[in-house]
């Protein structure tokens, strides 16, 4: 199979709103697009395919090797490794960007703790908004969007969704993303969460967290009015995390057995109105 139809089937089958999303950039983009969100599925799964840290550092550093061109040699046995070295060198992404999502994304293969709100924007910073931003260098042809502000507040507050839809995933196996400035403050414990307990504290907390969340979206959505519609595909997928949010306030929430889940229909429906309007 071409890379590029590997990558494509990577992210349809996990990652569909990103891969819905892609959808609507040019033909000629999209497959740059597979291909860079087609890495990050690789990055970000990395702790679920190794059963301890050290291996899964391994991998990230072979990641690592190949932007830096030291394990370029490898890439032709790895169909998204391939795609995505084309993908950088076409479209002139920044390799240190890309290499600060990697570095990111050693925090996952611990159980350490989210120590700030702070650390945990820097964390989605060069995760969900670095992606956002090579997406846009990639719908401008390389050259310099103007989307670094858009891109920082629109994956600020795509990451922090995502996490709290993960909240149950994570606290089974004992890690945790919820900043512990802001447990400290609620009064949140670290073992209520692993114990699967939805305290009054805890759900004081996620509100502030969707609140923190929403902030970012009214910061990015100004923003990316005043860019080029053609850069709108890379944000897409934030235009889904104002409903995800929604399901989490309803009266019978609970954060550990409520499967906060858009359904496909949905996630389509909403991103082709996004796109309609020119904004998330």
């Amino acid at each position: 199979m071409d890379a590029f139809a590997f990558a494509a089937t990577e992210v349809r089958q996990h990652d569909r709103e990103r891969y819905f999303a892609d959808l609507f950039a040019p033909e000629p983009a999209r497959r740059y697009l597979f291909a860079l969100h087609a890495f990050n599925l690789e990055i970000a799964r990395v702790r679920e395919r190794v059963s301890e840290p050290l291996p899964g550092e391994i991998r990230l550093q072979w990641w690592r090797d190949l932007i830096e061109g030291e394990a370029r040699g490898d890439a032709a046995g790895n169909p998204v490794a391939a795609a995505l070295i084309e993908t950088i060198g076409l479209n002139t992404l920044p390799r240190a960007a890309l290499i600060n999502l990697i570095d990111a994304r050693l925090f996952d293969l611990y159980n350490d703790p989210m120590p700030s709100l702070g650390d945990l924007e820097g964390y989605a910073g060069e995760t969900a908004s670095a992606l956002i931003q090579c997406g846009a260098l990639v719908l401008a042809g390389g050259k310099d969007p103007g989307s670094a502000d858009a891109s920082g507040h629109a994956g600020v507050a795509q990451a922090i969704a995502a996490l709290l839809v993960a909240l149950p995933f994570h606290a089974r196996r004992q890690q945790l993303y919820l900043p512990a400035d802001l447990m400290s403050r609620h009064g949140v414990a670290a073992d209520d969460i692993f114990a699967g307990r939805a305290t009054r504290a805890l759900h004081a907390l996620l509100a502030e967290m969707r609140a923190i969340a929403r902030g970012h979206l009214a910061k990015a959505r100004p923003l990316i009015a005043r860019l080029d519609s053609a850069l709108l595909p890379a944000f897409l997928p934030a235009a889904l995390v104002e409903p995800t949010l929604r399901r989490m306030e309803k009266r019978d929430y609970d954060p550990f057995t409520t499967v906060i889940e858009l359904p496909q229909f949905e996630v389509q429906w909403r991103l082709w109105r996004a796109a309609r309007r020119g904004n998330i």
